[in-house]
């Protein structure tokens, strides 16, 4: 039903490399002011007020997914180019939204084991 969510990180930057598709910088390596939250890079804003302990800084990330600015973060990265990201996709071991995504702390692969559940 939904053939595209059987898609991997990976798979869909191979389509991206493969078709030429321009994307939105987000998802490339830029300095950014970001501050860690429960071992998350989360971007500094006004809608995301800091406790007393979490001091800001800059830092070169890019944004593996993109959603609510103050659930999803960043990794650490100089990627970019898309062949850049591929690169270090292909070395990871930990889902985009494992490692990005607030709300999927529950285990490193969340929103896989909702897809096996049905979920979507």
């Amino acid at each position: 039903m939904f053939p595209l969510s059987n898609w991997t990180e990976l798979d869909v930057w191979a389509y991206i490399e493969r078709e030429n598709l321009e994307i939105p910088s987000i998802y490339y390596a830029h300095e950014r002011e970001v501050f860690e939250r429960d071992g998350i890079l989360l971007a500094v804003s006004e809608f995301l007020p800091r406790a007393g302990d979490e001091h800001s800084f800059i830092a070169s990330v890019r944004y593996r997914t993109v959603g609510d600015m103050t659930i999803t973060g960043a990794v650490t990265s100089t990627a970019t180019t898309v062949s850049e990201v591929i690169a270090e996709v292909a070395a990871t071991r930990i889902t985009e939204r494992g490692q990005t995504r607030a709300d999927d702390r529950t285990s490193e692969a969340a929103m896989e084991d909702r897809k096996r559940e049905g979920y979507f």
